[in-house]
């Protein structure tokens, strides 16, 4: 299969940063192009991006996060911090000697790039972010109570709060239809359940796997997760109210990095009235919180990466492309 064939040239290894190790996958040389996955991901989930960057002339890294995968997975959702996720990156473009990197987000992957470019916008050249727009810190509510508010206790972020409670809804599937739910998620309204019923319940499980991935690369992110569990990644969710009073300093802060901003247009929220993700980017709070910044609109899902895997790294690469236009063909 031409997906494990590309996967065996790629060079792994754990590096030590911030304290903990971080398992990456990297190929290629040139600029460094850092790619963050989101839930319930891998460094895997950029095995067509890593391919693509390297043929044409960049360094690709893909980390596993914090808490996913070969990477370690501290027990204490205080230690998922915003903070703490960023500060394993700058220990990452540390360790290979990188003053600025580009920086690829998705999901989970594009608040940590955000918040990368907010802390440190001089070690980003240019971000390209997937599916999550930049949200202001409301200057009076949790994030959390926020979200209650707007879709309720069944959605997925106040399920994911209790410790323990999705680790043992997800545990009633095998690890495969768990990958299968989520990433083949065709879902477009917020996330959430009917009352009385788990999200993991709610999701339905495929009967079939669409042509943009294959039953053997869900089972790769499976056995990775059937090792590391979710308690890692389920604790980012357990430290968004705390991440909401760490960022208090940055009330009002604009994004100054260069930004590309893709989104499906049948993603979770995309469409929803007020509150969704397209009148959100259409309203011109985006844009101002976010000066300078392209908008890129196209047809598909969640997890766009992977389904339009070619289109994305197209789009990625004439975005970086500009910063360096003497990378190779």
């Amino acid at each position: 299969m031409e997906h494990l064939e590309m996967v065996s040239e790629v060079k792994h290894q754990r590096i030590k940063a911030n304290g903990i190790w971080i398992h990456v996958a990297e190929k290629g040389t040139g600029p460094l192009v850092l790619l963050l996955h989101g839930f319930p991901e891998l460094w895997y989930a950029w095995r067509h991006q890593i391919n693509y960057l390297a043929q044409h002339g960049y360094h690709a890294v893909a980390p596993d996060l914090r808490g996913y995968g070969d990477s370690d997975s501290p027990i204490d959702p205080t230690s998922y911090t915003l903070q703490h996720l960023v500060g394993d990156l700058i220990g990452l473009l540390d360790h290979f000697g990188e003053q600025q990197a580009f920086v690829v987000g998705s999901d989970w992957g594009s608040v940590i790039g955000w918040h990368l470019s907010l802390f440190r916008p001089d070690r980003v050249k240019g971000f390209v972010c997937l599916g999550v727009p930049y949200h202001p810190r409301s200057p009076t509510a949790k994030t959390v109570e926020t979200i209650r508010k707007l879709f309720g206790d069944q959605s997925h972020v106040c399920q994911f709060q209790e410790p323990g409670r999705a680790e043992r809804a997800f545990a009633r599937y095998d690890y495969l239809t768990v990958m299968k739910k989520f990433i083949l998620m065709t879902y477009t309204d917020f996330l959430a359940s009917p009352p009385g019923m788990e999200l993991i319940d709610f999701l339905p499980t495929p009967s079939f796997v669409p042509s943009w991935i294959t039953e053997e690369e869900l089972t790769v992110f499976a056995d990775k997760f059937q090792e590391s569990g979710f308690t890692g990644p389920l604790n980012y969710y357990r430290a968004m109210d705390l991440n909401w009073e760490l960022l208090a300093p940055w009330q009002g802060s604009k994004i100054t990095v260069p930004t590309k901003f893709i989104a499906g247009n049948k993603d979770i929220a995309f469409d929803l009235e007020t509150v969704g993700t397209k009148a959100f980017v259409e309203s011109g709070v985006f844009k101002s919180l976010v000066p300078n910044l392209e908008v890129v609109i196209i047809d598909g899902h969640h997890f766009i990466h992977q389904e339009k895997g070619q289109q994305i790294s197209h789009e990625i690469l004439s975005f970086i492309r500009k910063f360096n236009p003497n990378a190779s063909i």
